[in-house]
């Protein structure tokens, strides 16, 4: 590859990194702390490429005089150009964040940071007619809280809906650092209304946990029902953590 291919995709790769950060879609690949690290990255492959884009052109200049040809070409660089097909197209065209078949595909489990201990202890739930918690917190408090506090209680939850084997699901996928260690938290939706829902459709469902449905042979999903559903726009941080 020409050093000249080389510098613009190294331009095109920054620029990109810079992009997704800056229109938030960074937040489909990698949790929120790790914004400063992918602006100083693209910040830097941008300086680099520009760099040498402008010391080869110096060069190619002098050379030039010194041996007095200012037509030299090479128009053998075709095949290099497709190199940046892709980059292109992660430049313009974000994918989308892992959904209902990231689910399908993968075993759902207890979150880590439950499942490290049987005898967690989880503090009261705050007080009101309904509330809000996240999906891996539910799924924690279902599977491993021997106190019960969910029992009850009215929760109110978001997540994207999960369509497999007769089943109506509310997920979300939860990361450590990056999407390629995300893995899925679900809750099974008792109750009607939702089965017509297609797959990654977003919703807010209100309702209570049904005590001891989360269990090791179930992958730790709980069943939930239903009082109340409503589909909403999916969030811009689609991932829980």
């Amino acid at each position: 590859m020409k050093r000249e291919t080389q510098n613009i995709l190294l331009i095109l790769l920054g620029g990109a990194l810079l992009k997704i950060t800056i229109n938030g879609d960074y937040l489909r690949y990698v949790k929120p702390a790790q914004q400063p690290w992918i602006i100083a990255g693209g910040a830097v492959m941008v300086a680099l490429g520009v760099v040498a884009i402008v010391r080869d052109l110096l060069a190619a200049r002098a050379a030039a005089v010194v041996s007095g040809d200012v037509h030299a070409h090479d128009h053998n660089t075709r095949s290099a150009w497709l190199l940046m097909v892709p980059v292109l197209a992660v430049f313009l065209v974000a994918p989308p964040a892992l959904g209902a078949d990231s689910v399908t595909r993968t075993e759902a489990r207890a979150p880590q940071s439950a499942s490290a201990s049987n005898a967690a202890a989880f503090p009261p739930l705050p007080a009101g007619d309904v509330v809000p918690l996240e999906v891996n917190e539910f799924v924690s408090r279902a599977g491993w809280d021997k106190s019960g506090t969910l029992n009850g209680r009215a929760v109110r939850l978001s997540g994207f809906v999960v369509q497999n084997e007769g089943n109506t699901m509310l997920a979300r996928m939860v990361i450590g650092c990056c999407a390629a260690d995300a893995f899925p938290i679900t809750v099974r939706l008792v109750g009607g209304g939702v089965s017509g829902f297609a797959n990654d459709t977003w919703l807010e469902v209100t309702g209570t946990v049904v005590p001891g449905t989360a269990v090791r042979e179930n992958s730790y999903m709980p069943d939930f029902t239903l009082t109340s559903v409503r589909q909403v726009p999916a969030p811009k941080d689609p991932y829980e953590y």
